[in-house]
């Protein structure tokens, strides 16, 4: 059959209409399928449930032990900043290098990691409220806090009318159940209209813009997107896919997680901010901050139909401005509540008419007037005195993380660990406010000679800080005052002390003793007998006498030793000191007459002798140390005197100059002429040395007759007069030094006032480089050979201001907070001033043998809690450096018992006891300042005198294992009123030993007797 034939078949034939039958059917079944099939997908997405619910479920994580070298954590965007998440890649590197070790970090799973990788945002259950929370030793929380602070706990609590206006408004549909897997990213007729309205805004700028954001999208902008905000086409694809991911993350069904993006964005929509607050984000902070709306009233007049209809209205009307203001906080909130207004009245319109909310409602809710405010004055007073220790643990937890603002570290999802004991704190910090009461301080022996027997004690400031030797280091266990203002008294004052300072002084004594067996003690009788020593050297001579007849040579004997060696009381001797003549006095007079040891002078707190062992102590470091700068002096070196004078010329130089730049510095050029003439007095000779060695003109004498007059007026003569006086120092070459002779002047006032008229804007620096060859100048005198007295006055002073300094450093070293001494033997006494905090630090290393060991506030972190970047950090033991010999530290600790036991501060023997009932080895030392400024005359004899302030401290140990101090504090002209010493903050010490039991020994905790007797008479 030919081919023909074949396709004309009547069997071919049919075949061939049944084809095209089915090729027709097709044509119009398979678009329509397809169609049905997309619309299908955007009603349930059940396609886009099993893809994205099966990427979420590989985005995990697990926490393991140790550090993960490349967690994956965020870049950017405002919650992830705000909690801390994007600053964990600077804080934890930093945290490492100050000793903290990563014991447990996340580990992120692969799917994790791919979809980070691909620039979406972490899928994992977000927290809406984080914040610091800090706790103490014993895991009691001291400080919490927590952003937003108010939230709907879950979906149910939020009211069902308030669900429905936010729908309505942002997102219809979204909690309906006919579909389960819908996806709540997207609303695909918001999306298409938004996209239509993109394409009308190309043809027309003035097109209207239509938003396509779902809920969800919304949360990951204001959440991740940088700034918060939408980009471009890449960050809303970002927002949509990474939203996606989020609602599928428990499964395909995502009801509850439709439920929980309407609960994340109530509880965590941003709207603006608020001074002294910060960003202000979710309802109910947003409710808090701009109408001072408490939180649990509005809810529950937003529940209750039958309530107060204006009530309601208004809680409805607030609430719904916020909805409407959350696109545009700062304009809508801030800058034009006007149109906010106008926005909430037509959306209360528009729910009326669409059956969201009932007529009634609608009337009033139109009928009341709603003004968002900041309200940044609202917050709640802070109690400085009650939160002293915990703001300083916040502060040090900051200069770790490297933030220094309170605020944005409250903010930070962390939990933190601080070595406070909160019972401890709590009582001492409750027993230091019942100071004020008249019943107790009566009941106590507080209304006594000493103490409080003077002056108001309401007005009395206190501090008391105790700190635990451990593993990890010195831990601040208790940090307590009275004083309701943010200043720390403990460790940010500077305050006169008084005889705390015979303690640095006595370890400076016995470091000597030390340093000299180090040298000496390796020698045989023969060698040592070879020795000399200057005849001003005290301590070598002693040493080497020692040395050559003691039969046991080691440090601790010879230390013993040099405690027992004896330093007169005697008070009428004068010495030259600080620059002058100095005569000091005993606190008691008793004292006068006696002679007594080195551990009895500190053990009765001593001045005379303790002045008298300063001495011997700066002469050691000026003269005698191996590297001591005035061994060349000692030893007749001229090249090491030269030096010294000139030192000497230029500190003094310095000294001179700084003081004529503040007399001048700020005086118009007029007044600057004035001051200089009525420096050089009345005379017209010298009037005229000022003028011209200070730079006057000498072609102008106009300008000298002016100076002249201005300073002497009709007494300065005619014409013809001043023309003498002007050809007879005009023009003259005399040295800077001559003027100032002739003017009777210094000769660096002269140089620094005429400078400052040709240089009015020359800063110090400035004036201290150009005055050098002046500074040289005005010294010159100095240098010549028949001054010999001058300079060895002069060398007196300098030496022993390089010897201070060597003393400085080697204080330093001992914890002193301040880089200079004053350079007097008054140091020895107090003059040089110190805090509480760094006595109580010198106090912990001679308890830890002479190692000093670093205070230690916070011992645990753990960044973000239950997300894939969880990670938890471990202070490390700190070995500590040594500063001190121990033999040094542990001769230093039984003077400082002895001061306990039978001195200064013997009414706190037997106070403390171990759980057996022994008494513990408790030492200290005690000081008082009564600091006060004095007016003397020409003779040095005082003529009036200025109280500035009063002070008493205790610094001292308990047992082998606690350490701190205690201090009492009146500022200004009113300490004049008391007359309290250091029994004050002993008998402090004393009283609060029942409130440290459960600290020190496990015992329960009491309360002081007399708080009880007080208690019971109330």
């Amino acid at each position: 059959m030919d081919r023909e034939c074949f396709l004309t078949s009547p069997r071919q034939a049919r075949r061939r209409r049944r084809f095209r039958w089915l090729h027709a059917a097709l044509t119009v079944t398979l678009p329509a399928l397809a169609v049905a099939g997309i619309i299908w997908e955007m009603h349930d997405s059940a396609m886009q449930a099993r893809v994205f619910s099966a990427m979420a479920g590989r985005a995990a994580w697990t926490l393991a032990d140790g550090a993960d070298a490349g967690i994956w954590l965020p870049r950017s965007g405002p919650y992830d900043i705000r909690l801390g998440y994007s600053r964990m890649k600077d804080m934890l590197p930093q945290l490492v290098a100050d000793g903290y070790t990563i014991t447990e970090q996340a580990r992120q799973s692969d799917g994790f990691r791919e979809l980070t990788a691909h620039g979406f945002y972490p899928i994992y259950r977000e927290k809406s409220q984080a914040g610091l929370a800090l706790f103490d030793q014993r895991d009691e929380t001291l400080h919490l806090r927590r952003y937003p602070e108010r939230q709907y706990a879950d979906f149910d609590d939020i009211p069902p009318l308030l669900v429905d206006a936010l729908l309505y408004v942002e997102n219809r549909g979204l909690l309906d159940d006919d579909a389960p897997t819908r996806n709540p990213a997207i609303d695909w007729g918001r999306l298409g209209q938004a996209a239509a309205g993109q394409a009308l805004r190309a043809l027309s700028a003035d097109a209207a813009r239509a938003g396509g954001s779902t809920l969800a999208t919304q949360i990951e902008k204001f959440r991740h997107s940088p700034g918060g905000r939408t980009r471009d086409a890449d960050d809303k694809w970002r927002q949509m896919v990474s939203a996606s991911l989020r609602a599928y993350q428990d499964g395909e069904d995502t009801l509850a997680a439709r439920r929980r993006i309407v609960l994340d964005f109530l509880n965590s929509v941003p709207l603006g901010g608020m001074p002294a607050y910060g960003e202000v984000n979710g309802l109910g902070d947003g409710l808090w901050a701009w109408y001072g709306r408490d939180f649990a009233d509005a809810n529950r007049l937003l529940k209750d139909a039958a309530a107060d209809p204006e009530r309601r209205a208004r809680a409805f009307k607030e609430a719904l401005s916020l909805i409407i203001a959350q696109r545009r906080p700062s304009d809508l909130l801030g800058a034009n509540p006007a149109r906010l207004a106008a926005l909430a009245d037509s959306h209360i319109r528009l729910l009326a008419r669409d059956g969201v909310i009932d007529e009634n409602l609608r009337e009033w809710a139109l009928a009341v007037q709603v003004a968002p405010q900041r309200r940044g004055g609202d917050g709640e007073r802070i109690a400085f005195a009650q939160r002293k220790a915990v703001n300083d643990a916040r502060v040090h937890l900051g200069e770790l993380l490297g933030e220094s603002d309170l605020h944005t570290l409250d903010r930070l999802d962390l939990d933190a660990r601080s070595t406070l004991d909160g019972a401890a704190q709590a009582a001492v910090t409750g027993y230091l406010a019942q100071l004020a009461d008249p019943d107790y301080l009566r009941c106590a022996g507080f209304l006594a000679p000493r103490l409080l027997a003077r002056g108001e004690p309401a007005a009395v400031h206190y501090s008391f800080s105790l700190y635990e030797r451990a593993g990890l280091g010195n831990l601040l266990r208790v940090q307590a005052d009275n004083l309701d203002q943010p200043l720390d008294i403990n460790a940010g004052t500077r305050l006169d002390l008084g005889s705390s300072a015979k303690l640095r002084t006595l370890v400076s004594y016995l470091a000597v003793i030390a340093d000299l067996h180090r040298r000496y003690a390796g020698l045989g009788p023969a060698a040592l007998a070879r020795v000399r020593a200057a005849p001003g050297d005290r301590l070598s001579r002693w040493a080497l006498d020692y040395l050559a007849n003691a039969k046991e040579r080691g440090l601790t004997p010879m230390l013993e030793a040099a405690l027992a060696r004896r330093y007169s009381a005697n008070p009428h001797e004068t010495f030259f000191t600080g620059g002058g003549a100095h005569r000091f006095e005993n606190f008691k007079r008793e004292d006068d007459a006696k002679n007594p040891s080195v551990a009895e002078a500190l053990e009765q707190s001593i001045n005379l002798s303790f002045v008298r062992v300063m001495r011997d102590v700066v002469h050691y470091h000026a003269y005698e140390a191996v590297d001591a700068p005035a061994r060349g002096l000692r030893d007749g070196d001229e090249a090491a005197r030269h030096a010294f004078l000139e030192r000497f010329a230029d500190r003094e130089g310095q000294a001179y100059l700084l003081r004529f730049w503040h007399k001048y510095r700020d005086q118009a050029p007029d007044e600057r002429r004035r001051l200089l003439a009525e420096s050089a007095g009345d005379k017209p000779s010298r009037l005229a040395a000022a003028y011209f060695g200070s730079g006057g003109a000498p072609a102008d004498f106009g300008d000298f007759a002016d100076f002249v007059r201005g300073r002497l007026g009709p007494r300065a003569g005619d014409d013809a007069a001043l023309r003498r006086l002007h050809g007879t120092y005009a023009g003259k070459s005399f040295a800077l030094a001559d003027w100032g002779y002739l003017a009777r002047l210094h000769p660096l006032e002269l140089w620094l006032a005429g400078h400052l008229q040709r240089h009015p804007e020359a800063s110090w620096d400035e004036l201290l480089a150009a005055s050098t060859g002046e500074r040289s100048a005005a010294a010159s005198w100095l240098f010549k050979s028949r001054y010999r007295h001058a300079q060895d006055l002069r060398l007196a002073i300098i030496v022993e201001v390089a010897a201070f300094e060597r003393l400085a450093a080697e204080w330093r070293r001992l914890g002193y907070p301040f880089e200079q001494l004053a350079p007097s033997l008054a140091t020895a006494i107090g003059s040089s001033a110190d805090r509480p905090a760094a006595l109580a630090e010198l106090a912990g290393i001679l308890l830890n043998d002479g190692v000093r060991r670093p205070v230690v506030r916070i011992s645990e972190l753990r960044f973000a809690a239950a997300t894939p970047f969880e990670t938890r950090l471990l202070l490390a033991p700190a070995d500590g450096e040594r500063v001190l010999p121990a033999e040094v530290a542990a001769a230093a600790r039984q003077a400082m018992l002895r001061v306990v036991d039978n001195g200064t501060a013997r009414r706190l023997r037997g106070a403390y006891r171990d759980v057996e009932g022994t008494p513990l080895a408790v030492g200290g030392k005690t000081g008082t300042g009564d600091h006060r400024y004095h007016i003397v005359d020409s003779s040095g004899q005082s003529v009036s005198s200025r109280v500035m302030n009063r002070a008493a401290t205790f610094a001292f140990f308990l047992g082998e294992r606690f350490y701190g101090v205690a201090t009492a504090y009146v500022p200004g002209a009113a300490a004049a009123d008391y007359e309290f010493t250091s029994a004050l903050p002993v008998q402090i010490v004393r009283e609060v030993e029942p409130l440290l039991r459960p600290l020190l020994t496990g015992a329960p905790a009491a309360a002081p007797a007399c708080l009880q007797a007080t208690a019971r008479a109330r």
